[in-house]
């Protein structure tokens, strides 16, 4: 696992591993997870389940930190049959955790799965994943279980951002593109094959087998890179400042320009996000958001440089299916790269202003909404930057962006 070069970090802070395990460098037989309390019969199980990840109120980590109760409640709720997907397609390039637990971890998310099948009463199971590795991982220890792909059967697709994306899913499941489709109606309510479906986060459900032998919400995956020491991927307290998980990181290698948020969907934040707690709610009130749990740490990188590669990456990764989508993000694009070459005028600003708050929800997914909150977001952090590169050319800005023809290719990561 490297950033450039440099080996990657697998660490946890403070209490004791939930989700990274005690031997993170290493794959996790089957053999160790049983002698660890995996698949351990006793534990809650079917609706009390439920009732206990709705009381400890566990949210969603795929990016939206949905509560997971209400998604499960309201599946098992639906008229049969129902399925459920176990979402490891991580289309976020800033984020490793899904692979990584896939991979190392597989009977956690697997355990999971089966426990949130049995709580839903769902006729079978898919993981659903776009990496090879991950995918020959699952296999293994499938058959390690000797569960067949009747119960639990794996799908694997090509990676995309919007690949994830919860209607994504189950439209490839079913044969089709993994592209969103328009809501509702929404996946528990028709699902692949029409059936009632629970779409969740593999750390979500990596999470689910602690809280049904008595565990509290406990701890997040975080994934750290950028201008930071020791690039990586870490298991953290809910909450923790984003000052005090860098830390734990290595610290950062110089002051800090800014920061990507929540991968590439929550924009960009000033270097006073350094105080401010790795909680969903809490980046959400400062025009945020927490994401998948993924931050980028911009060093040399001049976050009006950032914002324009990042909105290239949406331009050209969107789905092609929303016309909204498609002449906005593209448009967007058009005036960052302008910014950032200082060619761009008041009038193009004010109009990626507008298109910050007129395009939000337009889109079949989410990705129109990251698009503009990486607009909105620069404009409202970076004000007197903006007016900078507005009157007066950046040329280091203009070498980065003509480093990264891809578009954001410069903050992807590897794993």
């Amino acid at each position: 696992m490297t950033q450039a070069g440099r080996p990657w970090a697998v660490g946890t802070v403070g209490a004791a591993p939930r989700l990274l395990g005690e031997r993170p460098s290493e794959r996790e037989s089957l053999a160790a997870y049983e002698a660890a309390g995996g698949y351990a019969t006793g534990r809650l199980s079917g609706r009390a389940l439920i009732d206990r990840v709705e009381t400890i109120g566990l949210r969603g980590r795929g990016g939206a930190a949905f509560p997971a109760g209400v998604k499960l409640r309201s599946v098992a709720d639906r008229p049969g049959p129902r399925y459920t997907v176990a979402n490891g397609e991580e289309g976020e390039p800033a984020s490793i955790k899904d692979r990584w637990l896939l991979r190392m971890r597989p009977h956690l998310v697997l355990d999971g799965l089966l426990l949130a099948t049995h709580a839903v009463d769902a006729a079978g199971a898919i993981v659903y994943l776009s990496d090879a590795e991950a995918e020959a991982s699952v296999a293994r220890a499938l058959d390690e279980l000797r569960i067949p792909s009747s119960v639990v059967r794996i799908v694997r697709v090509a990676p995309g951002y919007v690949a994830g994306e919860e209607s994504a899913a189950v439209r490839a499941i079913d044969g089709g593109p993994a592209k969103p489709t328009d809501k509702p109606p929404r996946p528990f309510e028709a699902g692949v094959g029409g059936a009632s479906t629970l779409v969740s986060n593999v750390e979500t459900l990596a999470n689910v087998p602690s809280i049904a032998a008595g565990a509290g919400a406990g701890t997040m995956l975080a994934t750290l890179s950028g201008a930071v020491a020791a690039p990586g991927l870490y298991e953290l307290p809910l909450g923790l400042a984003l000052e005090e998980a860098l830390d734990a990181a290595g610290g950062l290698t110089g002051p800090p320009r800014g920061f990507l948020m929540g991968g590439f969907f929550a924009g960009v934040l000033a270097p006073r996000a350094l105080a401010l707690p790795l909680d969903p709610d809490a980046l959400r009130a400062e025009g945020s958001g927490l994401g998948c749990g993924a931050v980028v740490a911009l060093g040399d990188n001049c976050p009006v440089a950032a914002a324009a590669a990042v909105m290239a990456y949406f331009a050209r990764e969107n789905a092609q299916q929303c016309g909204p989508c498609i002449r906005g993000t593209a448009a967007m694009a058009g005036v960052l790269d302008r910014l950032a070459r200082g060619e761009a005028d008041e009038a193009g600003l004010e109009r990626l202003r507008g298109w910050s708050v007129s395009l939000r929800g337009r889109g079949a997914c989410g990705t129109l909404d990251g698009a503009a909150n990486l607009a909105g977001s620069l404009l409202r952090e970076f004000g007197p930057l903006v007016d900078e590169h507005r009157t007066m050319p950046c040329t280091r800005c203009a070498e980065q962006l003509d480093d990264d023809p891809g578009g954001g290719t410069r903050y992807a990561l590897e794993y």
